[in-house]
């Protein structure tokens, strides 16, 4: 993302720039991803974690050191704090308990994001903080263990990001994965349309917390192999619990991976609700795009994509240029279905009415 496209990192890192606050080696930025503010140079020994795979990779891609996870107590700790706000509270304690004693806690929120919401928050944990508004967000930083802080309270938010069941207990799920708390209606739709002939091997662009690909494998039990790919790494962990009761009849793959990047392999069934949304909301069509495109690539010839979408999202067109045979299956609540066939090399395309 560029620094243009990301006014929160821009805003997180100018008390730097400006000399308002001093940086410091072996620092850590937690949530973190790249942008032109966030130069390698100015920041020796950085190290970032992040869950979400395409901002790891343009962190590494710019030369940063990328964990999902690491230990130990740093000198300064950088956060940008997610929209969920469980989540975003269980970073707040986290990022104090990550800080020396004395040291910088910084975090950046867009306005309209709730940035007064996510100040507020943070100063209940840490105490009184300090803070600015610039490029429509606000920044504001404490020290860890100041005077005013509620270690306590803090220690009870680290665990507001846990796993917990969800669906009657069907599924484990956490805050912040894509439709955490509930089972989503587009994907709900598109269950409810998966035919039960779908056989071979299948893959799941997207796969959340699993509850596509589970409703997959419960209505076809023809597949056998699935491929969960997924570019959270919260959400995958909760995948690989939730899919671990198909293993002894289905051969289960993991993969924390950016689709838009293409997906390798040779697949027979593809079942997607891609994103249309960037981290920060913006919506995003593009991504969804990037998902059929793959889902193409990745299909074999007569291969199978089931396909959920809002019903204004103007996908006809990738879906013609990959596939051979599309239908449109079913439309409800603002959602359609679509079913696209891969053609084999030199077949036209089709397009056919719904059923």
């Amino acid at each position: 993302m560029s620094s243009q496209g990301d006014p929160a990192l821009d805003a997180l890192l100018l008390p730097f720039a400006d000399g308002t606050l001093a940086r410091a080696s072996g620092a850590l930025f937690m949530h973190a991803r790249a942008g032109a503010a966030l130069a390698m140079q100015d920041w020796p020994g950085l190290v970032c974690e992040t869950a979400f795979r395409p901002d790891a990779d343009g962190l590494r891609q710019n030369g940063f050191t990328v964990a999902e996870a690491t230990t130990g107590q740093r000198p300064l700790v950088l956060l940008l704090p997610p929209r969920q706000r469980d989540e975003a509270r269980a970073l707040f304690a986290e990022a104090l308990a990550r800080a020396a004693p004395g040291a910088l806690v910084i975090a950046s929120v867009a306005n309209d994001a709730g940035a007064k919401s996510a100040e507020a928050d943070f100063a209940r944990i840490a105490g009184p903080v300090s803070s600015r508004s610039k490029h429509k967000c606000r920044v504001f930083w404490a020290r860890a263990g100041q005077p005013g802080s509620d270690p306590a309270l803090a220690a009870q938010w680290r665990g507001l990001d846990a796993p917990r069941p969800v669906a009657g207990g069907r599924f484990l799920s956490r805050p912040g994965v894509f439709a955490w708390d509930r089972i989503d209606a587009a994907s709900a739709l598109l269950a409810r349309h998966l035919p039960a002939d779908l056989s071979g091997r299948a893959a799941d662009l997207g796969a959340g917390y699993g509850y596509l690909a589970a409703e997959l494998l419960e209505r076809s039990p023809g597949i056998g192999a699935l491929d969960a790919f997924e570019a959270d790494a919260r959400a995958l962990a909760m995948a690989r619990h939730n899919l671990a009761g198909f293993a002894p009849r289905v051969a289960l793959g993991f993969h924390w991976h950016d689709v838009v990047a293409g997906v390798p392999g040779a697949y027979d069934v593809v079942v997607t609700n891609p994103p249309f949304h960037s981290p920060n909301g913006r919506e995003r069509p593009d991504i969804g795009r990037a998902f059929i495109a793959a889902a193409a690539q990745a299909l074999r010839p007569g291969g199978r994509l089931w396909l959920v979408a809002n019903r204004h999202l103007p996908y006809e067109q990738a879906l013609g240029a990959g596939f051979g045979e599309t239908r449109l299956v079913a439309q409800e609540g603002g959602f359609k279905v679509v079913e696209a066939v891969k053609a084999a090399a030199g077949r036209p395309t089709q397009a056919r009415a719904r059923r």
